[in-house]
């Protein structure tokens, strides 16, 4: 019944919200952002089966936006957002405190890029707490294939999402992209395959007080079981994946 009740609320939020339209214009500081001479090769190589230009522009990125990158890792999105928000936005650019610890070279790497760049933040702590390190109210809040690390690590998520929720400004968006798991598996594989269903994130975020503004389909693909974990040869940075658009009431 439960299972149920979780996929009528993602079909019904997905039904209300809009979903991408693949023809909206690039903005120019979007492409400016990817184009950044600076990103390093290694990024621009993931750039095909990421799609960050047209992620930016599902978000509604805008320069002067203030945005927290939530688990950034060794800085992918953080690098093109900092661009691409501009001189006036900032970019707050965070690893959890775990994720510091055990990757301390990627995360020491990021926390120079960020020291280069003025409009960066660079900070680790639990993401239930992100917030404290947080100047002003975000325009948007950026995941990317860590919400489902979240169901493992130990991190409270239903206070996280109220983190995530407070810190935003009415109108604000929560941006998260993440692995597929098959329908029905909820979380129960999110340690042992780095996954997760759609539908419990969705489940869980609009409880938060969200609303499910859009969704895409940017990152399908369809040849993926969704049975193999995401670091298979097989099937690796080719996972099939959602995108979802979640917004703070105005």
């Amino acid at each position: 019944m439960r299972r149920i009740f979780i996929a009528s609320i993602a079909l019904a939020a997905l039904l209300a919200g809009p979903v991408l339209a693949q023809d909206d214009p690039m903005p120019e500081s979007i492409e400016n952002a990817i184009a950044d001479a600076s990103r390093p090769e290694a990024d621009r190589q993931l750039d095909a089966n990421r799609h960050p230009a047209e992620v930016l522009l599902f978000a509604g990125v805008e320069p002067g936006w203030h945005i927290a990158d939530l688990a950034a890792g060794s800085g992918y999105y953080s690098r093109v957002l900092s661009t691409a928000v501009g001189a006036d936005g900032h970019v707050y650019t965070m690893n959890p405190t775990w994720v510091a610890e055990r990757f301390a070279e990627t995360d020491a790497g990021l926390a120079a890029f960020a020291g280069e760049r003025p409009n960066m933040t660079h900070f680790s702590s639990t993401i239930e707490t992100f917030g404290e390190h947080v100047d002003e109210p975000l325009d948007a809040v950026f995941m990317v294939l860590f919400y489902h690390d979240t169901g493992w690590d130990g991190t409270d998520r239903a206070a996280m999402n109220t983190e995530i929720f407070d810190a935003l400004r009415p109108g604000g968006v929560f941006i998260v992209v993440d692995h597929h798991a098959i329908d029905g598996a909820g979380l129960s594989v999110v340690e042992s395959l780095h996954r997760i269903e759609e539908a419990t994130v969705i489940e869980e975020i609009t409880a938060a007080g969200f609303a499910l503004d859009g969704s895409s389909n940017m990152l399908a693909n369809a040849a993926d079981s969704r049975e193999i974990s995401p670091f298979d040869p097989s099937i690796r940075r080719q996972t099939d994946r959602f995108v979802l658009r979640f917004r703070k009431p105005e």
